[in-house]
């Protein structure tokens, strides 16, 4: 009785699994092939406007599939409207691109939206991220808006 215990227990856990690893800490949500993964609103420490306090404000933008996509002309954008286009930018297989707020040089894994202003309000916004096409691709809410999806 205790070995089908066990066997029933696995089998539970097994089917399980795949559903938890992919809510990372969005439970209940159901990711697309690229998708806002995380997002720090609130940067450590002051809000003084430093570039360093800018760019700790972030979003992080995943690719779950075994294939690159170009996020060429796909934007992330606020709900004041604020806006950041992707230009030249291949997300590789299985990997993830951190979008900062601040002034920086742009590499595989860190792009920056050069600007010296907050983006994202700490008690309340939406990132929104958007294809080529100005199609919804995937969005974060949190403050008032938590739990909101499309």
């Amino acid at each position: 009785m205790t070995a089908a215990a066990a066997v029933v227990a696995a089998a539970v856990g097994a089917v399980a699994l795949p559903a938890a690893a992919a809510d990372h800490h969005y439970p209940g949500r159901v990711h697309s092939v690229v998708y806002i993964s995380s997002v720090r609103y609130d940067s450590p420490g002051r809000d003084d406007r430093s570039n360093w306090s800018l760019n700790q404000e972030w979003v992080d933008i995943t690719n779950s599939t075994r294939r690159a996509v170009n996020l060429d002309g796909w934007t992330l954008r606020d709900e004041d409207g604020h806006t950041y286009t992707f230009r030249h930018v291949r997300l590789d297989r299985r990997s993830t691109v951190r979008v900062h707020t601040g002034v920086g040089r742009d590499s595989r894994t860190d792009l920056f939206q050069d600007r010296r202003a907050y983006v994202w309000n700490n008690d309340h916004d939406t990132a929104t991220l958007r294809n080529d096409r100005d199609r919804f691709v995937d969005d974060v809410a949190w403050g008032r808006h938590r739990g909101h999806r499309r």
